[in-house]
C-alpha cells in the first residue's frame, strides 16, 4: 500500500487570501519536513486557480469537491471533470454525505461523477456511509454494500479512492471507535476485492469524520485506513499538519 493520503475537504469555506495562505503555509511545511504522507486539499471551486498556482511545483495535490457525470452542455451552475483537470486537479470528492443528504445526491449520480472523473485522468473519492438511524438499526454494513454496488464504475477507476464516512460523526463531534472503524473498512476492502479483484485491494480507504490530531493517531493505525478525508481540521494548518504527523 501506499503512502497514506491526508485529504482536507475544505467545503465552503474560504476567501481567496485565506486560502492562498493556508496552500502556502502546508506546501511550505511540506517542503522543508514533515511525516511520509500525501497531501491533498479540496477547496471551494472559487480557490482552485489560486491555491493552484499556490501549490505549482510543490508535492501538495489539488482536488475539487464535486464533479459533473457530462463532459459539457447546459448544466447552469455545474462544473466539468475536464474542467477541473484543466486547473491542475488530481483528485475530485464525489458522492460527499452533504451532497447525498442535502441535495438528494443517489448512488447512480455518483457513479456517474465517478465514471466522469476517471474519463478525465482524474482519480475519484468515493464517499459512503450510514447515517445515525440506519447505524442504531444494525444496516452499517448492509447500507455501506448497497452504496458500493451502486456508486463504483464496473471497472476499477485508476487511483480510485473510497472514503468511508459516518454521516453521525461529521461535524457532530462524535467520532467512530476503532472497531467501529475496522468492521467498516474491512467490509469495503472485502466488497472492492470481491468486485475488483486484486485491483481492489489496492484501493486507498480514507476515514472521515470528525479527525483531529488527537484522535488521528488511534483511527490511522486501525487495519485497512489508508488516510483520512480532514473537514473542519483541514481548516487550520496546524491542526491539519498534526493529523498527518500521526499518520507516520
Amino acid at each position: 500500500m501506499s503512502r497514506k493520503l491526508i485529504a482536507g475537504n475544505w467545503k465552503m469555506n474560504g476567501l481567496r487570501a485565506q486560502g492562498e495562505a493556508l496552500a502556502r503555509g502546508l506546501a511550505e511545511r511540506a517542503a522543508a519536513s514533515g511525516p511520509d504522507v500525501e497531501w491533498l486539499v479540496c477547496p471551494p471551486f472559487t480557490l482552485l486557480a489560486p491555491v493552484g498556482e499556490a501549490l505549482e511545483g510543490t508535492s501538495v495535490a489539488l482536488g475539487a469537491q464535486d464533479c459533473h457525470p457530462q463532459g459539457q452542455g447546459a448544466y447552469t451552475g455545474d462544473i466539468a471533470a475536464d474542467m477541473l483537470r484543466d486547473l491542475g486537479c488530481a483528485y475530485v470528492i464525489v458522492g460527499h454525505s452533504e451532497r447525498r443528504h442535502g441535495h438528494g445526491e443517489r448512488s447512480e449520480l455518483v457513479r456517474g461523477k465517478a465514471e466522469a472523473a476517471a474519463r478525465a485522468g482524474l482519480k475519484p473519492i468515493v464517499c459512503v456511509g450510514e447515517c445515525e438511524r440506519q447505524r442504531v438499526a444494525g444496516k452499517t454494513l448492509a447500507v455501506l454494500e448497497e452504496q458500493l454496488a451502486d456508486s463504483l464504475p464496473d471497472a476499477c477507476p485508476e487511483g480510485l479512492v473510497v472514503a468511508y464516512e459516518p454521516v453521525w460523526a461529521i461535524g457532530t463531534g462524535k467520532t467512530a471507535t476503532p472497531a467501529d472503524v475496522e468492521q467498516a473498512h474491512g467490509h469495503i476492502r472485502g466488497l472492492l476485492a470481491h468486485r475488483y479483484g486484486e485491483a481492489g485491494r489496492g484501493v486507498r480507504l480514507l476515514y472521515g469524520g470528525s479527525v483531529k490530531p488527537g484522535n488521528a493517531g488511534e483511527l490511522l493505525r486501525t487495519p485497512d485506513v489508508d488516510g483520512a478525508l480532514v473537514g473542519g481540521a483541514s481548516l487550520k494548518l496546524d491542526d491539519f499538519w498534526g493529523i498527518g504527523e500521526a499518520a507516520a
